[in-house]
């Protein structure tokens, strides 16, 4: 079973008020992990880390991060065993999808480190004579991040791989779902280097999320949003930050439809429909939620993908 602590200033601990949840995995019979349960105070602490943390980290080259961020993915793919045994044990993930999330998730922290040299600003036209006007591009702050279970590498990673590149810092809030992985990519960002205060972890039992994030997002530091998940929890998290005028970036709930035409090569069609629909046993955003075929071909398409399925 695993241990899963907060990382708050570069440094691993439980919560303040000693509060733990646990979570059992689908295909578990016993506790997968076990998690500090983080409070108010300590997702303060951790969003109070990062915009100290800021301040030297706004200011690093893009060379330096360049280099970390690649450090961090060969970290990342050096944890594949650790990945397919958390994501199987917490979510009941085969070794093909977390091996597939894995490379996926450090070949993102590679294009992040790449855009480093790639943040430039514009010289805009002026009408006023002998003037110099421009636009910079300059770290906003603190990122806050909120990945889902179903893809928890990619998604984790990428919910903080851009903002560090821009010279952001970050506050990570793993799921529920899976602690123990979504802990695997902050430790993989330890193992490349990054300063105390840069990357910052919470956990939080589902009891106490809602007064969580809403102080997190409060918080002066924090300064851009991210999150992924459903749409009702989107919609809240949505109107939270407009309170307090705050971007945030959603990616959330959809009835993703495929369109067959009549002159469609029906083989790959229904190879297609297939991968669409049981990908991830069908809980992952690109899931096909509708299938709309031409009449002229339905039958045909129907029974090859009974067939298929």
């Amino acid at each position: 079973m695993f241990d899963v602590q907060l990382l708050v200033g570069g440094q691993a601990r439980a919560a303040s008020s000693g509060k733990t949840f646990t979570r059992t995995g689908p295909l578990a019979s016993e506790p997968s992990s076990v998690a500090a349960a983080a409070s108010v105070a300590d997702a303060l602490a951790a969003a109070d880390a990062a915009a100290e943390a800021f301040v030297s980290w706004s200011r690093t080259g893009p060379n330096t991060r360049r280099a970390l961020l690649v450090k961090a993915a060969d970290a990342l793919e050096a944890r594949g065993a650790e990945f397919a045994a958390a994501m199987a044990e917490e979510t009941g993930a085969s070794g093909i999808w977390a091996g597939f999330n894995v490379h996926l998730a450090a070949d993102m922290l590679r294009e992040a480190a790449a855009l480093t040299t790639q943040i430039t600003g514009e010289v805009i036209p002026s009408d006023t004579a002998g003037s110099l006007a421009m636009g910079m591009r300059q770290p906003a702050g603190v990122v806050l991040g909120m990945a889902p279970w179903n893809a928890p590498v990619i998604l984790g990673v990428r919910a903080v791989a851009v903002p560090l590149a821009c010279g952001n810092t970050v506050v990570l809030k793993g799921s529920e779902m899976c602690p123990r992985t979504h802990q695997l990519i902050i430790q993989s960002l330890q193992d490349a280097g990054f300063p105390a205060g840069v990357v910052n972890f919470i956990t939080v039992d589902t009891d106490d999320a809602s007064k969580v994030v809403d102080a997190l997002i409060a918080h002066p530091g924090v300064r851009r949003v991210n999150f992924t998940g459903s749409t009702r929890v989107g919609r809240l998290i949505a109107e939270c930050c407009a309170r307090h005028l705050k971007p945030s970036v959603m990616e959330l709930g959809g009835k993703a439809p495929l369109v067959i035409l009549d002159d469609a090569d029906i083989d790959a069609a229904v190879a297609g429909a297939v991968f669409g629909s049981f990908a991830n046993s069908g809980q992952i955003c690109m899931s096909t939620e509708r299938i709309v075929v031409d009449e002229a071909i339905a039958d045909e398409f129907a029974s090859r993908f009974a067939a298929r399925a």
